[in-house]
């Protein structure tokens, strides 16, 4: 049959997958198709689009007419016109190559290709299709398991990424239109656990492309906040304060000791099977992330990645009080390269601290994470720790010098919070700093700042406080003949004060991650609590703090403390009761006793 031929017989168009059709022949037929539709004679067109809408691609004749006309279509997009041709546009916008054979794929990826490439009509359209593959039809979803399905996955997914470069390449406009639609379609929380783990995956295969060279911060912004998401979604204080009598030093111990056992999902404030998703559905996110993250190091682009992942944080972390997870991706960037993202992040967290162009509370969250990454990072130097620490010492001496008269916790917040970082840091980390004579010398201004009128031994929360002080006797910090303790109370009116409604002085960001996979990864380079008292008690079993001066009467006290004290918690459980608070302390010796006074409360 003859090109003349083929532009006049109506039946011609079922012949396009005939071998005896040259390539140019075929493409003159599908012109002719679509050029019907202007002269009122659309027969030839709607046989086009019934081709283009046929189910029945197990028919090897069908998929050879079909692989026939998508590429002949890519020869003529100059031809299609987004009015006349609404319903083949719209036909070819519903395919999914999930549904295709591998020949069917490609041609369909390349007429793509050609119509985001041809006219700007048609770029958004091209895009969102091609997106709409990062969320698997729920046969691949529950098949997933099989081998088969995993290579028609990966077959799918490398020819959606080809095709996302490629248009990229040739419409420079194309990764700004992407990056809105990539947040758009990104699947809510009440999907299937693994539709959210797949598209976050291909969002982080795309940070790794040549689009994540103009998008990457964007992309790291649409993960953390479905991660930020994700915790928030967790009703974490069911799960952790069930129980009022837990202290600040809680739960560590323990978890050591049920190591292996599985969070009660059960407890969670939603139904147990959708608590379930969520709960995996952030521990698979969180692992995934990690596992990008090496991905960067090993490709020598860690660096830049951090700034973007700082921001991240910055804008949906650092003031959100209630993540208990999400914040784990800083500190992991920071172990895969201590040296350089390890300093940065610490100096980041001090430079919004001593900024006072910042709110408030974004400051005292600032110095919360701070103090909590210094004490948990097993991969910092001491050096790093006692340098961090001595600028902190400074900065509340220099507080201490200028403040005016005003003693009200809540006029003072920013110090509070500087003080209470130091005391947590010094929990953890105070035999490896006293045992350096230059950095033990950098805390000497940090008696007289406890000892200060603002009383911050007063105000910070107990628990660190008696923490803090059973230490700093122990290793020798102050030359004082007696200490005190909050027996195992967690907290007082006045810390409530300083905390603000945030409660930031119950804020502890970087306490054990509760999630198994992802604390898994994390372990290795994280210092927990029984590290700390184990250390301690091999080296302190005769240091004794003594109340009063009764060494006998609190011998059973002490031991309360060290009950309370070997175990950390999240966040402490609100139970104090002021009057015994102030009743107590009116005993202490005068020598280290907290003002009472009336203009010091």
């Amino acid at each position: 049959m003859g090109a003349s031929e083929a532009l006049t017989d109506p039946s011609s168009l079922y012949d396009v997958g005939n071998n005896d059709l040259s390539d140019t022949e075929t493409v003159l037929t599908v012109r002719n198709a679509l050029a019907s539709v202007h002269n009122e004679e659309s027969d030839l067109y709607d046989q086009l689009v019934e081709t283009i809408q046929t189910n029945n691609r197990s028919d090897h004749a069908v998929a050879a007419q079909l692989d026939t006309l998508l590429k002949a279509l890519s020869g003529s997009v100059g031809c299609i016109d987004i009015v006349h041709h609404k319903r083949l546009l719209s036909s070819i916008f519903r395919m999914s190559l999930w549904d295709n054979k591998p020949h069917i794929m490609d041609a369909l990826v390349d007429l793509l290709i050609s119509l985001a490439a041809t006219s700007g009509k048609y770029l958004d359209s091209c895009l969102n299709m091609l997106i709409r593959h990062f969320v698997p039809p729920p046969w691949v979803i529950d098949r997933l398991s099989q081998g088969r399905v995993i290579d028609q996955k990966r077959e799918v997914l490398s020819r959606v990424h080809e095709a996302l470069l490629k248009i990229s390449v040739l419409v420079p406009l194309a990764p700004s239109r992407l990056l809105p639609m990539l947040a758009q379609q990104l699947p809510k929380t009440n999907k299937k656990d693994k539709v959210v783990v797949i598209y976050v995956e291909n969002l982080l295969k795309l940070e790794s492309s040549s689009i994540g060279h103009v998008g990457g911060s964007m992309i790291f912004m649409m993960v953390m906040e479905r991660l930020r998401d994700l915790d928030l979604e967790i009703d974490w204080d069911d799960i952790l304060q069930d129980d009022s009598s837990r202290g600040m030093f809680d739960m560590e111990l323990e978890d050591a000791m049920n190591e292996g056992d599985e969070l009660p999902l059960g407890s969670l404030n939603q139904d147990t099977s959708s608590g379930k998703i969520v709960f995996e559905s952030l521990d698979k996110l969180m692992v995934t992330t990690f596992d990008h993250l090496e991905a960067c190091k090993d490709a020598g682009r860690l660096d830049q990645v951090f700034e973007k992942l700082f921001e991240s944080f910055e804008n949906f972390i650092l003031n959100t009080y209630k993540s208990k997870v999400s914040q784990f991706l800083m500190f992991y960037a920071c172990s895969l390269d201590p040296e350089n993202c390890g300093v940065k992040f610490g100096i980041k967290l001090l430079d919004i601290f001593l900024s006072t162009n910042k709110p408030r509370p974004t400051r005292m969250s600032a110095v919360a994470y701070l103090a909590s990454y210094l004490a948990r990072g097993k991969f910092l130097h001491v050096s790093y720790v006692a340098s961090m620490l001595k600028r902190l010492v400074d900065e509340c001496a220099d507080y201490c010098r200028i403040c005016n008269d005003d003693i009200r916790p809540e006029a003072h917040q920013i110090f509070y919070s500087g003080c209470q970082a130091i005391m947590y840091v010094l929990c953890f980390r105070m035999r490896s700093i006293l045992d350096v004579p230059r950095f033990r010398s950098e805390l000497i201004p940090l008696e007289s700042i406890l000892m200060h009128k603002l009383n911050p031994l007063m105000v910070c929360l107990p628990s660190v406080v008696a923490e803090f002080l059973k230490q700093a006797k122990a290793g020798g910090l102050f030359v004082v003949s007696d200490s005190f303790i909050f027996d195992d109370l967690l907290e007082s009116e006045l810390s409530r004060a300083f905390g603000g409604c945030e409660r930031l002085d119950t804020f502890f960001p970087f306490d054990p991650c509760l999630l198994k996979s992802s604390n898994s990864v994390i372990s290795r380079n994280f210092i927990y609590w029984p590290m700390v008292i184990n250390q301690d008690d091999d080296e302190e079993d005769d240091a004794e703090i003594i109340v009063n001066g009764d060494e006998e009467s609190d011998e059973e006290e002490e031991g309360d403390l060290d009950y309370a004290m070997n175990k950390m918690s999240i966040t402490p459980k609100h139970s104090f009761k002021n009057k015994m608070e102030r009743d107590r302390l009116m005993k202490m010796p005068s020598m280290i006793r907290p003002s009472t006074s009336p203009e010091s409360l």
